[in-house]
Parts: C-alpha cells; sequence; structure tokens
C-alpha cells in the first residue's frame, strides 16, 4: 500500500515531509516533541480520570489529544499522541504508566523464557491505532502525521529494569553478562517496533520517529555492540514503507556518528550538541533540533534569540526541521511554544 504522502500531491509537497527528503523548502518547518500533552490545559481537561493507556486506546481521545498542538501552534507535523510502552501493552505485556512514575512492569524479563513469552506484534493487536491514524490522516489534510515507536534499548531497558532508572544496572548487567538472552530480547523488540511502524504507515503516517530516550548511558563501545544492530534493523525495515525515517536520542551526543549511520533520513540532535557540530557529527544528513527545552522559560527576547542562533547553524545541513531538544516540559507556557513557532516561520523565510 503506497504511503499517504504519495498518493495526496499537496501532502507530499509539504513544507515537513520536502525538509525530511532534505529538498528546497520556503521556510524552516516546525515541530515539537510532546508538543501535545500535559503543557495544554485542554488537554489536562480531557484527561481528567482518563488513564494514560486507556487515553491512547481511544481513537476519539487520541485524535482530539493529537490535533490540539497543530489547532493551536499551526506546526508544521503532528505526532500521534500515545506512549512508547503501548506495543508491549497490546501484545499483553502486563504493564501500566504510574502518574508521576511512567511505565512499570509487572514481571521484568530476566531469561530467554521470558522473551519467548512475548508474541509478535501484528496489526490485529492495535486496531485503535489503525483507526486513529486514518481519522487523523483525514482530518489533517496537508499536515503530515508522524508515526512513532520506542528504540529497542529504550523499551528493553523498562522491561528489564522494571520501570524508569537512572543507572539502568540491570539492563547493562544483562548486556554484559547475559548476552543471549539480551540480544533475544533486543530482537524481539526491535521486531514489535518495525511492525508497529508498518501499522502506522499502513494507516497513512506520512513519516515516523524512532525514540531512544535512555541511549546515552551507552558508552559508543557498548552503542554500536549491543545497540546499533537492532536499531538499524527496525530503520531497515522501515526503509520499505517509502516515508521519512527519524532517529532521536537523548544524551547522545557522542553517538551521533553511530546514530546517523543507522539508517535513518533525519537524525534528531538534543540540545547539549551545538547543530552545526551535530550535522558534522551525523555525516551530512538532514537534522531535527535543537533548542534547549528549558529556554521557554526564559525571558522571550532570550528564547527567540537562541532559536535565531539555532536556524543559524542549522543552515549547514542539507535540510532542518526545527524542534525542542528533548520535549516539551509540563509546565511551558502554550503561548511561547506559539511565538517560537511564528518566529521560526518568519525568521527562516527572510
Amino acid at each position: 500500500m503506497p504511503a499517504a504522502s504519495t498518493t495526496n500531491p499537496e501532502l507530499h509537497d509539504s513544507t515537513f515531509l520536502r525538509a525530511a527528503r532534505g529538498e528546497e523548502v520556503p521556510r524552516v518547518p516546525v515541530w515539537f516533541m510532546r508538543q501535545a500533552g500535559r503543557s495544554l490545559p485542554e488537554y489536562r481537561k480531557l484527561r481528567e480520570g482518563v488513564a494514560m493507556l486507556d487515553s491512547c486506546m481511544s481513537p476519539d481521545l487520541t485524535v482530539e489529544i493529537t490535533l490540539q498542538p497543530v489547532r493551536r501552534y499551526a506546526v508544521d507535523a503532528a505526532i500521534l499522541f500515545s506512549d512508547i510502552v503501548l506495543p508491549l501493552k497490546a501484545v499483553g505485556v502486563d504493564l501500566d504508566i504510574v502518574p508521576g512514575v511512567g511505565p512499570v512492569i509487572t514481571s521484568p524479563v530476566v531469561s530467554v523464557q521470558d522473551v519467548a513469552a512475548i508474541p509478535d506484534l501484528t496489526a490485529d493487536h492495535v486496531p485503535f491505532i489503525s483507526e486513529s491514524v486514518s481519522t487523523l490522516v483525514s482530518e489533517l489534510g496537508a499536515t503530515p502525521l508522524i508515526g512513532f515507536a520506542g528504540a529497542p534499548f529504550t523499551v528493553a531497558s523498562y522491561l528489564v529494569e522494571g520501570g524508569p532508572s537512572k543507572e539502568h544496572a540491570k539492563t547493562k548487567a544483562m548486556m554484559f553478562g547475559a548476552p543471549e538472552v539480551w540480544h533475544a530480547l533486543m530482537s524481539k523488540i526491535a521486531s514489535i517496533s518495525a511492525a508497529y511502524l508498518e501499522v502506522q504507515v499502513a494507516a497513512g503516517a506520512s513519516a515516523v520517529q524512532l525514540f531512544d530516550s535512555w541511549a546515552g548511558a551507552l558508552s559508543p563501545g557498548d552503542y554500536e555492540q549491543y545497540v546499533l544492530p537492532y536499531s538499524a534493523s527496525v530503520l531497515s525495515r522501515a526503509e520499505a514503507l517509502g516515508v521519512p525515517r527519524i532517529h532521536f536520542g537523548v544524551g547522545t551526543g557522542e553517538l551521533l556518528g553511530l546514530m546517523g549511520s543507522a539508517g535513518a533520513d533525519v537524525v534528531g540532535v538534543d540540545w547539549r550538541v551545538p547543530l552545526d557540530e551535530g550535522v558534522r557529527r551525523v555525516g551530512g544528513r538532514v537534522v531535527q533540533g535543537n533548542l534547549d527545552p528549558s529556554l521557554v522559560f526564559a525571558p522571550a527576547d532570550v528564547m527567540l534569540a537562541r532559536a535565531a542562533d539555532v536556524l543559524a547553524r542549522g543552515v549547514a545541513a542539507p535540510g532542518h526541521i526545527f524542534n525542542l531538544g528533548h520535549g516539551v516540559m509540563p509546565s511551558t507556557d502554550p503561548d511561547q511554544l506559539a511565538r517560537l513557532t511564528d518566529f521560526v516561520h518568519e525568521h527562516s523565510a527572510r
């Protein structure tokens, strides 16, 4: 089935997709990681009394939450409102997202048998995702929808640790001490993540992003040996989908060269690395980023001056998609993001 962006000329020619392909654009496109969610009062009102995963599995709520920031900010792309552990929940892993904590796994993975007990994902596991995406595509028109999945290392860390971790001690203990379990687990998650991206693109998503939130906990050598092959396998399967692929990790400045080699069309650069240096490290690929998310709490003139610096540095790349260097913080003032979006559009069009 051809991607929606290839059958809708206006969508195919959108600023976001042109930039992702490294083509000339009239202005730098903007979207924000976590643009839908806790920073928006309309989101908080809608989510009252509804658990996170329940909202992700309700097409009505998913569609409305995904559209909220597009209406408010006029960003150049929407991203599906969901969570990286949702595919695990869908295939039967006993987990929940605990407020103030994050994903919590009832029975962490410790053995090859535990890995084998996790089913592979098919479209039949996530009909609500297919419905949400297809509805969103019809609602968004010429605005692209980004689908996403968690990268194998980050998802594996949740499964092994049983929840969020700062040290990732159990994860690394398995990686180094039980490599047969580790490689089985990473292969399983890579397959699930790739299948999840395929479901989203089949339903109409115009681009995909692979999130590796915890990859920055690794040295380049360990990343290259234990993680890179599996992220690369997800991106390789996604290549056949015919849509731009974005790869993003947090605290991954020392890994950018390796992440650039994993096969994505666009590499996200977090705020710790100047964007022009990030361009050099990823080997001249299209880049996404990378304003420090905390700058939205600074005076507007300070924030906008720093945004102008990011734009100036992004010129070094064959394409630049403006974003924060990580997700929107929950206490962000939506008006600041509106100012930032307008500024990027106006400043980059000059």
